[in-house]
This record gives C-alpha cells, structure tokens and sequence, in this order.
C-alpha cells in the first residue's frame, strides 16, 4: 500500500490542475469532502489554492451512515450532502467545487443546485494522489475531446458491436453529450480528474440489443478484470436478463436485485475513451485501497458502458456500475470511431 503523506509534487500536480480550471489570485473556492475522504485530497487542494492565491474554504460533512446490505462503491453519486440547504448555499456561492468526496458529486442529486448560480464542480477522483500526479490534464487532449463531442452531438444513433457478441444500439436523439477533459472550462463546468472521453446520456427509452462483457474487460465498482463472458440483455433502457454460469454474472444478478431499486438496472450513460496516457492495465499496480479505477473509463480506444443514475432520464440510484470495454467497434450513423478498440485517426 502506497503511503499518504503530503509530497510537493502532488501540490504541484494540484496547481496545475486547478490552475488549468481558470483558478485565478483571490477566487473564493470551496473544498467539499466528508469525514471518510481520503484525507490527503482536501488538504493537497487547499495547499494548492493557497499557493496560488486564492481563499479556499473547506465544507466537511458527515459521511452518511450506509443503508441496507449492500457496500455502496463507484457511484459517482455522493450521499454526504443529504439535501442540506445550509451546505448547499455556501458551495453555490462559491465560483469553483473542489470536490473531495467519495463517491463525487457527479449523479448527486444536489448538483444542479450548486450550480444554478455558476459555481463549477471539479471533481477529485478517490485516487491516490500518485495515480493523479500521473494522469494531470493534458490541454492538448482539448481538441481531440471537442471534435468527439462535436461527432456525437451531430449523430441521431451509436452502434456498438464487439466479436464477443455486443449489439448495442443507442438513440442520440435530445441526448446531453458531455466532455471529459479533466478541468472545468465553460464547455466544461463539471470535470473530474483523471478523465479524457466524451460521454452520452441517453433519453429514456433510447437504448437496446446486447452487451457482452467479456475477459479482460474491467467492472470498476468491483475494481476487478473480467475472465468470464457474461450477457446482459437491454430493452427500453433496462436489463431484462444477465446471462451467463459464472461467479461474476451470479454476483451482478445478485447486486442489481439486491438495491431493490428498478433504476439500477438503467442505463446510465456510454462513451469512449480518448485519453492516451490512461492505461487499460492500472488496476494490476495497485492495492483496491489506493486506486478508483477512474483511470480505465478513459484509457483511449474502450467503450464505457454504464448503469444507474442518469439525471437526464430522470432516473437517480445508489447503484452503479462501469464497465470499461476493450475491442469494441463504436459507429456513429454508421461511421466507426473505434474500430476493434482502436480509435480510428481522423482524416
């Protein structure tokens, strides 16, 4: 296990990173984290403000006591919160979030309210500081980002096929497209670090076919690559059977049921990753403590398939799971920009 101790060169990487959010001498930032952060985050991005001049505050909220059965991970939907207007003003008053949570603020129900008066969210992914020191922002990835979004936002459908089965069709129709560059812009005024795709959320009712996971693909919420083949079969948004004989396909069965909630069997959103510095093989470096995984949602050439909350469809949950996929065709109108997990050039 990596040791968490404040190093000059994760101040650094915080700079950079904020700095690249437009933080300017003077802005008046919020640091948002819960008594489970990892507490070295917090502590690295208000170091980094004040290097930079800026008047950082800091928000610590209770974390939530944990409901029902089932280990909450990877949700990107933050309960800490838990609709408390007090916190909720001083964040929305603020002009950059610095959000250290957990879980993050991405799906969190409190979201929007931050932000309906300006404020941006930037999300610190629960990483060891060195997995983020390793994948700071790159503007370079900015216009490589802007003309997927563009590509995604002009398409009515997303094809997805694999050779170990996947079918998936998804309507674009009406769907937010959003860029993942890994800094706040105003393109941009939500972004987590590390990142690097661009990301659709589908409409209710726009998704169906097949997904098939497949070995070596990666199931983030267990942090874990797969080795069995497992089937999962998609009507109006929603898995209506897993099918498959192995441990993984029984444990979602079993996770998925448990929540007791329909939305968790939604999807969430799809995408693909663009980030050439984000390596498929992380996960194999670290211990489950050290490391999020966000890293593998980005890695260049994957299709990201997830489930749970998506705010566009109306739909929120406290499960969630992404599923970074490796040698899939990814067809926008017909027109590949991932061929065999590969991203096709441009030109």
């Amino acid at each position: 296990m990596l040791i968490e101790r404040v190093e000059a060169r994760w101040i650094d990487a915080f700079a950079n990173t904020l700095g690249l959010c437009g933080v300017a001498s003077g802005d008046e930032i919020a640091v948002l984290s819960e008594t489970q952060s990892r507490a070295v985050l917090p502590r690295l991005a208000e170091l980094a403000l004040l290097r930079m001049g800026a008047r950082p505050f800091h928000v610590v909220m209770p974390s939530p006591p944990v409901e029902g059965t089932i280990p909450v991970r990877s949700t990107g939907t933050s309960l800490a919160l838990g609709g408390n207007r007090a916190a909720i003003a001083s964040l929305a008053a603020s002009r950059l979030v610095v959000d250290c949570t957990v879980e993050g603020l991405l799906h969190a129900r409190e979201r929007s309210a931050i932000m309906a008066g300006g404020a941006r969210v930037m999300m610190i992914s629960n990483e060891h500081p060195e997995v983020l020191e390793r994948l700071q922002p790159d503007p370079s990835i900015v216009p490589v980002v802007r003309r997927a979004v563009a590509r995604a936002k002009a398409a009515a459908t997303m094809r997805v096929t694999s050779p170990a089965g996947t079918d998936l069709t998804i309507s674009l129709e009406g769907a937010p497209i959003r860029a993942a560059m890994g800094f706040t812009s105003e393109e941009a005024p939500v972004a987590y670090w590390p990142a690097g795709l661009v990301a659709c959320f589908p409409l209710a009712g726009s998704v169906r076919g097949r997904v098939v996971l497949a070995p070596g693909d990666v199931n983030l919420t267990f942090k874990e690559y797969l080795r069995e083949h497992t089937t999962l079969e998609i009507e109006g948004d929603r898995i209506v059977a897993i099918r498959g004989e192995g441990m993984e396909a029984a444990m979602l069965r079993g996770q998925l049921s448990d929540w007791n909630e329909p939305d968790a069997w939604c999807v969430s959103h799809a995408g693909w990753g663009l980030n050439p510095k984000a390596r498929w093989d992380a996960l194999m470096a670290y211990d489950k403590r050290d490391v999020n995984g966000t890293e593998l949602r980005a890695f260049a050439g994957n299709f990201l398939f997830s489930t749970g909350s998506n705010e566009h469809a109306g739909r929120f949950t406290r499960g969630h799971f992404d599923w970074p996929m490796r040698g899939c065709t990814v067809e926008l109108d017909g027109v590949a920009v991932v061929r065999d997990g590969l991203l096709v050039p441009e030109g």
